[in-house]
């Protein structure tokens, strides 16, 4: 069974940094990518990047790569998002997935962790 826990999530001020992690049990062999999304209340949820669990090729939301990191240390099965300059907006529960070979979607899900940006 897979497992994702996430967590380094907290309060910050604007302007401030949070690496967030996501630690994986059981990680398919299959894994083909590893995300990060996040969810507020009334916002639904949102893909916040991705990384290939392989080659490392990374992808982030347009709106949010000037400001964000994505890595993997797959010898620990843990995915990292670096988030920099962090805005009030950015508050939302941050929730870590996983998409295996062949499958469009993510199907696991982590519980998330919550970053709070104060003004």
């Amino acid at each position: 069974q897979v497992t994702l826990v996430e967590s380094g999530g907290g309060l910050v001020q604007a302007g401030g940094s949070l690496r967030l992690s996501c630690a994986a049990s059981g990680l398919p062999y299959n894994t083909y990518a590893m995300a990060w999304f996040r969810q507020n209340p009334g916002k639904g949820r949102e893909y916040v990047a991705s990384i290939t669990w392989n080659g490392g090729g990374t992808n982030y939301a347009g709106a949010l790569k000037d400001r964000l990191s994505i890595s993997r240390d797959t010898a620990r099965s843990t995915m990292y998002l670096q988030m920099n300059s962090l805005k009030p907006e950015d508050t939302a529960s941050y929730v870590c997935a996983l998409n295996v070979l062949g499958r469009s979607g993510y199907e696991y899900w982590g519980q998330g962790t919550q970053v709070t940006v104060s003004s």
